[in-house]
């Protein structure tokens, strides 16, 4: 079964599982993560880049990449019952996708949060 995927919107969401400091660098992205406590059944990832990583249409280059990396990896590899933020950088627009996939699927691993792990 394969746990639904909403987006996270709004301001708070985003501090919340900034402020749980359970996070992954990798070179083409920062993953941050927070235990969901309302719902063990849900998937909720947030995107965002910030205005170091170029202009709006860079910007939003990055996140369409990077939703793309997250609906492949995340609905096949992610726990259910966390929040994820996926933040974009610089080599994001420039780094291969099998790479970006690559650093989702590791930064999954090292904050314990895959399938695999039992966290």
């Amino acid at each position: 079964m394969v746990p639904a995927l909403t987006r996270l919107k709004r301001r708070p969401e985003f501090l919340r599982v900034a402020g749980s400091r359970q996070k992954w660098a990798a070179p083409g992205l920062v993953l941050q993560v927070r235990q969901n406590s309302q719902d063990s059944d849900l998937l909720r990832v947030g995107f965002t880049v910030s205005r170091k990583v170029g202009n709006s249409v860079e910007r939003n280059r990055a996140k369409r990449r990077l939703r793309a990396v997250a609906g492949e990896v995340l609905a096949e590899m992610a726990k259910p019952g966390f929040d994820y933020v996926i933040i974009g950088r610089k080599a994001t627009l420039k780094r291969p996708y099998a790479m970006l996939v690559g650093d989702l699927k590791k930064a999954l691993k090292r904050t314990k949060t895959d399938k695999g792990s039992d966290a």
